[in-house]
């Protein structure tokens, strides 16, 4: 109040609670929803967000708290400031007696040490039983000090925004506005212990929201009317002076009851935190997250019927025992609350996640608002740079440490927690539903939306390949992996061994196919059910591949059966042969165009830019060659390089060769001869063909490597 006045104070609760409040709700819904078993905050997390980022924040959580147990001892003793200062001054000390007595760790060293033996013990049984005598003597220290009266009152009038920067004192600046809103909001904070003690408790569906929303509530309360009576009844100076207690001048009897009410006050904290701190730890311990199986198992052991983590405690004793000896108590409380606002922020935001993935088992029987738990998130991960970046920023790069660390300590508990795979699906529905409903509009530029079957996928990877090259950045592809037979049990158990394969060899080549499985008896069937797949990207599918082996052709025939039926949707189609040379050095890609396919140019032209634009394929060229009889060939040659150029490809007009065609000579000869070196060839094919001329216009290329046989639904625009 006396740096910031009391608006600047109010301001600070309020801005607070609009923290703590929506962290309140999102906590009572969350615990409403499911068991919220030892560890408390630590343990919604981490069944959220899944065990490793749980025990990034769980730590730093855990430092927090017992970090607070530290800040709350520093402040017990100062409820003994104005009993020392009367030994003082009453008495002849000698020097070390005065040292002693202008240390504040000759009281919070031997507290720490007293509650840390009560808490071992006796356990939290007896430490709970503790709190209601602290609220029986907090109700009286309060009591008086608003019965208090002083001078200062009766004289002068009330100003809200009385501040101490209106006064000349030597020495004295006010603290900044967000800096002394960081070393209050610890007294923020005490509404999460019974998370915490939530494996202690009988009933914590019901007593978590019901407590956390009390006293997140009734301690905003309290708070505003200490801050009214503090600056109504003194001045700004007496406000900032830390060699006195302001409050007991206000309060009557105030020489003895302050003192008690602020050792009842802070003892309570410490408690709390002293009891709520090895809980998280003993939970983390018992996800076997520590590197050493022995340490795990020393933390996590617990003694007598309520599991009592003690070994947890001494931990924490030891922290705050540091802490306690550095002694600096703004420091100490700056560090808390980088920390705690980490923790507030994410339990908003499993909140809203829930919220907004709308799984079916999350029924909780408390619900908060998602835009409730969403402004929660934001402001906690805010406020933290506005307090202090510094602070901020070192928080989050000691959490990012210790998630890879406890990561590469545990690399099967990598896993994505199933809150996002929620949240994914959800948000994929709603756009998949809006871009069927929403009006088309069309669209000059072609982007391949392509599925792929094949019966041979771990014999043969180059349509899997070629398929995740065009897939990669401009379009979308779907992988199927045919399984001859009828649906049955077998074949559903192969069926999910497959598509488990399939989606690790995704993973290893870092591609974008969505993969699948299709238990069929025939080819036909098989194609009839591929192409009428709805699109997965929010467009329908417009390109069918598919693929044989050029030296065992077994599947040729099939595919030339049912190239009418596939024709019948208008699809784009590539059928891919494969060589044993597979796709070589992957430096070349050549173009075959011949006056008879001149509508299939536009679709190999475009697949093959696609594909160069993969990093695998990145210092390929394309090389275009076209075949023409002798009258057309300037003019097709000119029109050549004018699509080019209009298209801005990546092609360079010496790699545009337009050759004369001879009536005598078969155009496979003079592909096979050119491009015998080609690391994929692309060539054209026309209706009229395949059916006149059935597998044998796939056939006489044999000097050639992988080729794409490639027939446009229409023409294609590239510019």
């Amino acid at each position: 109040v006396g740096n910031v006045s009391f608006m600047g104070t109010l301001l600070i609760i309020l801005i607070g609670h609009a923290v703590t409040i929506p962290t309140a709700m999102a906590i009572a819904e969350i615990a409403t929803n499911q068991k919220v078993e030892g560890g408390g905050e630590y343990y919604i997390i981490s069944r959220s967000f899944g065990l490793v980022i749980g025990s990034a924040i769980g730590l730093a959580l855990f430092a927090s708290q017992a970090i607070s147990v530290a800040f709350y001892i520093i402040a017990f003793a100062e409820a003994f400031t104005s009993l020392f200062e009367w030994i003082r001054a009453t008495y002849e000390l000698p020097p070390v007696v005065q040292w002693l007595l202008d240390r504040k760790q000759t009281v919070s060293v031997p507290a720490l040490f007293v509650l840390t033996a009560i808490v071992l013990t006796r356990g939290a049984d007896l430490g709970v039983k503790m709190l209601y005598v602290v609220v029986v003597t907090l109700f009286l220290s309060l009591a008086a000090f608003f019965i208090g009266q002083t001078d200062y009152a009766r004289s002068q009038p009330f100003d809200p925004l009385l501040h101490i920067g209106n006064y000349d004192l030597p020495g004295e600046a006010p603290l900044p506005f967000f800096l002394v809103f960081a070393i209050i909001f610890p007294a923020f904070t005490g509404m999460t212990a019974g998370v915490g003690l939530s494996g202690n408790l009988r009933a914590p569906s019901r007593s978590i929201p019901l407590g956390t929303l009390a006293g997140t509530l009734s301690g905003m309360v309290v708070y505003v009317f200490i801050a009214y009576k503090l600056a109504r009844s003194a001045s700004p100076e007496d406000l900032v002076d830390t060699s006195h207690l302001v409050m007991a001048d206000i309060a009557w009897q105030g020489w003895w009851i302050i003192p008690t009410g602020l050792a009842a006050a802070t003892v309570s904290s410490a408690l709390g935190s002293l009891l709520v701190a090895p809980r998280t730890l003993q939970a983390i311990a018992r996800d076997q997250l520590f590197p050493s199986t022995r340490f795990n198992y020393w933390v996590s052991r617990g003694r007598a019927e309520n599991d009592e983590p003690f070994n947890a405690t001494l931990i924490t004793l030891l922290i705050a025992l540091f802490f306690i000896l550095l002694g600096e108590l703004d420091f100490v409380a700056e560090l808390i609350s980088m920390f705690f606002m980490v923790t507030y922020g994410t339990l908003c935001l499993i909140s809203f996640l829930n919220h907004f993935a709308a799984d079916p088992a999350y029924r909780p029987t408390f619900r908060s608002r998602w835009y409730l738990s969403l402004f929660g998130a934001i402001a906690c991960f805010g406020l933290m740079f506005v307090m202090n970046a510094g602070y901020a920023f070192l928080a989050l790069v000691l959490m990012v440490l210790i998630y890879v660390i406890v990561s590469r300590v545990n690399p099967e508990k990598k896993n994505l927690a199933a809150i996002f795979q929620g949240v994914i699906f959800q948000f994929s529905r709603q756009l998949q539903v809006f871009l069927q409903k929403a009006e088309k509009e069309q669209i000059a530029s072609w982007r391949p939306s392509a599925v792929c079957i094949s019966g041979s996928s771990f014999q043969r990877l180059a349509a899997f390949d070629l398929l995740r090259w065009i897939s990669q950045r401009y379009g979308f592809g779907t992988y199927i992996h045919k399984i001859d037979g009828y649906l049955s049990l077998s074949t559903n158990q192969e069926a999910r061994a497959a598509k488990e394969r399939l989606i690790q060899m995704a993973e290893a080549s870092k591609s974008n196919v969505y993969i699948d499985t299709l238990i069929s008896p025939s080819y036909t069937s098989a194609i009839a059910q591929v192409i009428q797949l709805p699109g997965i990207s929010g467009t329908e599918n417009n390109l069918l591949l598919l693929e044989f082996s050029r030296h065992q052709p077994g599947n040729l025939p099939d595919i030339v059966d049912n190239f009418k039926l596939i024709r019948s949707i208008d699809f784009d189609v590539a059928i891919l042969g494969a060589s044993e040379r597979g796709y070589g050095l992957k430096k070349s890609i050549h173009i075959w165009i011949t006056s008879h396919d001149y509508d299939n140019a536009n679709l190999m032209i475009l697949l093959s830019y696609i594909i160069i634009g993969h990093r695998e394929w990145a210092n390929a060229q394309i090389k275009i060659f076209a075949l023409f009889r002798e009258e057309n060939l300037e003019e097709e040659r000119n029109r050549l390089l004018m699509l080019v150029a209009a298209g801005q490809l990546p092609i360079a007009r010496q790699n545009v060769d337009v050759q004369l065609h001879p009536m005598e000579v078969d155009a496979r000869t003079i592909i096979s001869e050119k491009s015998s070196d080609a690391d994929l060839l692309l060539v054209g094919i026309r209706d009229e063909a395949v059916r006149h001329e059935g597998a044998a216009v796939f056939q006489g290329y044999d000097s050639c490597g992988n080729i794409l046989f490639v027939h446009a639904a229409g023409r294609k625009n590239i510019k």
